[in-house]
């Protein structure tokens, strides 16, 4: 190890500073073959987070309007009205079923494509509302420290009669203890 220090010092001088120099102008040359990759990833995460804040500065005072309130009451009705058509669908098959079985004759004729058309549709339009809410609601994170949380009180063992912490077997063998107690008292 001394040998190494002691040939750098020969070749470069006292100190660091030589060697650092060294260091930066061989790092300056690379960098005009090839561009510092984490200098452009430091870059690339600035230009996301000035676009990000901007947008959430457009976005942080939501307008209270007619409009708006108009179209968040467009978004709530396709589900109530995909089950109260359903059940409706089976009110309108007992109610009139010659009418009900025409109009299946006519959906039954709907080609293919089309279904998967209004498959894709529905999919993606739940879908997106769901990621919507996913990424609204903040999930519950673990504990910082890498260490699993401790279960809540009620599942945890109460004695050492329960080591599972399950209180439906804790139960069960409580009342099976008890009905063998009973039984050996019974027996001559």
């Amino acid at each position: 190890m001394g040998l190494i220090r002691a040939g750098m010092v020969a070749l470069f001088g006292r100190g660091g500073a030589g060697v650092s120099a060294l260091g930066q102008s061989v790092s300056g040359v690379a960098e005009v073959f090839r561009p510092n990759a984490t200098r452009a990833l430091e870059l690339g995460h600035d230009a996301w987070m000035a676009a990000h804040s901007s947008h959430t500065a457009e976005f942080a005072h939501a307008r209270a309007g007619r409009f708006d309130a108009f179209v968040n009451g467009l978004n709530r009705l396709p589900r109530p009205l995909l089950a109260l058509g359903t059940l409706a669908l089976f009110i309108y098959a007992m109610a009139e079923p010659e009418g009900f079985g025409l109009r299946m004759r006519g959906l039954a004729e709907v080609p293919d494509p089309l279904w998967w058309l209004l498959g894709a549709v529905v999919a993606f339009y739940f879908g997106a509302r769901e990621a919507h809410h996913l990424r609204v609601t903040r999930p519950v994170l673990p504990a910082a420290n890498g260490q699993p949380s401790s279960p809540p009180a009620s599942i945890q063992p109460s004695d050492d009669t329960n080591p599972s912490g399950n209180p439906a077997l804790a139960a069960w063998r409580a009342e099976s203890a008890q009905t063998e107690r009973v039984e050996t008292r019974q027996t001559p």
